[in-house]
C-alpha cells in the first residue's frame, strides 16, 4: 500500500538544522515511491528558518502558541492518510519514518516511538529526565491500564481517521502525554516501536526540565476525572 504521507514539523528559529531534516524526510520518502507533504508550523521565527523550508518545497503554516498548537494546526492542515509528526532539531532519524509508516500500515491507529525498547535509546535523556519520564509511563500506565513504555517523545504516526478521534488541546509540551491519554480512552490500537533520539544538531533546545515536568503533571492529572 502506497499511502499519501504528511510530515508535520513545528519550528521555532531552527535555520541550521530545517535544511538537513528536510533533505533527510525527502531522501527516504521518495526513495520508496512515497507521495508526500512536509508541512513545517512556524512560531515566526526571526532567522532563515521559513526560507529555507520554502525553498526546499515544505508547506508553511504560522502558529504563535507552543508545541502542541502547532502540532494541532499541522495535523488539522495535513492531507494525507497517515500523518507523521516530528521535531526540527535533527534528534530524530528520518530512516525510521518506514518504521512509523509501516505500523499504521499493519492495521494500527497510531504508532509511537519508544527510546526504551529494545533497539531504542537516546543520547541526550539526563538522570532526572529519565527518572521523570518514567514515573509519568507508569503513573498514565496504572491510570488507564496501558502499557506504555515511553511518555514524552513527540516522533508518532497517526492514521488520518485516528486523528479526528483525538480531543486535543493541550497547547505546549503537554501534547504527546495528552495524546497518550486520548489513546487510551477512545480505545485506539497502539503500537510501539523502538526509536533512536540523537543529540540537537545545531542551536538551543526548548526544553526546560522541570517546567514542562509540572505541566505533564498537571496534564495527567486534568484528564483523570474527563
Amino acid at each position: 500500500m502506497k499511502d499519501y504521507i504528511s510530515v508535520v514539523i513545528p519550528t521555532l528559529n531552527e535555520e541550521k538544522n530545517i535544511g538537513r531534516v528536510i533533505a533527510g524526510v525527502k531522501s527516504v520518502l521518495e526513495h520508496y515511491a512515497y507521495k508526500y507533504e512536509i508541512i513545517v508550523v512556524d512560531k515566526h521565527s526571526k532567522d532563515k528558518t521559513v526560507e529555507i523550508a520554502k525553498s526546499l518545497g515544505a508547506k508553511i503554516i504560522y502558529d504563535d502558541s507552543g508545541k502542541g498548537s502547532a502540532l494541532i494546526s499541522g495535523m488539522r492542515a495535513a492531507k494525507g492518510n497517515v500523518i507523521v509528526s516530528m521535531d526540527a532539531d535533527l534528534s530524530h532519524r528520518p530512516k525510521e519514518l518506514l518504521l512509523l509508516i509501516a505500523g499504521i500500515d499493519a492495521g494500527y491507529d497510531v504508532c509511537i516511538g519508544s527510546r526504551f525498547l529494545t533497539g531504542g535509546g537516546s543520547e541526550d535523556m539526563p538522570l532526572i529526565r529519565r527518572w521523570g519520564n518514567k514515573f509519568f509511563v507508569a503513573l498514565v500506565n496504572l491510570i488507564y491500564g496501558m502499557h506504555y513504555t515511553d511518555m514524552c517523545y513527540g516522533y508518532r504516526s497517526f492514521d488520518r481517521n485516528a486523528v479526528t478521534k483525538l480531543h486535543l488541546r493541550e497547547q505546549g509540551f503537554g501534547i504527546e502525554t495528552e495524546i497518550n491519554i486520548e489513546i487510551a480512552k477512545r480505545h485506539l490500537k497502539v503500537l510501539e516501536v523502538p526509536s533512536y533520539e540523537k543529540l540537537r544538531a545545531s542551536g538551543q533546545g526548548k526544553l526546560r526540565t522541570f517546567h514542562d515536568g509540572f505541566i505533564i503533571l498537571k496534564t495527567i492529572l486534568k484528564n483523570m476525572g474527563k
